[in-house]
């Protein structure tokens, strides 16, 4: 899978989660200031995530993750 499908399957989950319209958010965007979600909403999107795509992501993996870009490469090492 090209990470550009990642990122755009990734901004879909996004945006329906959380109710937001798809043509605002981008790749390069904050997941939190850009959803406007904390930390347990976070964890929340990992949960769809980790289904969406059929893979197990770890913590510490996540650390210091906040863009989708950055998310989608972390999901495109696991595929």
């Amino acid at each position: 899978m090209s990470p550009a499908s990642i990122e755009s399957r990734l901004l879909d989950l996004a945006a329906k989660r959380f109710g937001k319209s798809r043509d605002t958010l981008t790749p390069a965007d904050d997941m939190f200031s850009k959803l406007g979600i904390d930390s347990f909403q976070a964890m929340e999107l990992m949960t769809d995530v980790e289904e969406e795509f059929e893979v197990e992501i770890p913590d510490y993996e996540l650390k210091g993750v906040t863009t989708f870009v950055a998310l989608a490469g972390v999901i495109g090492k696991r595929l």
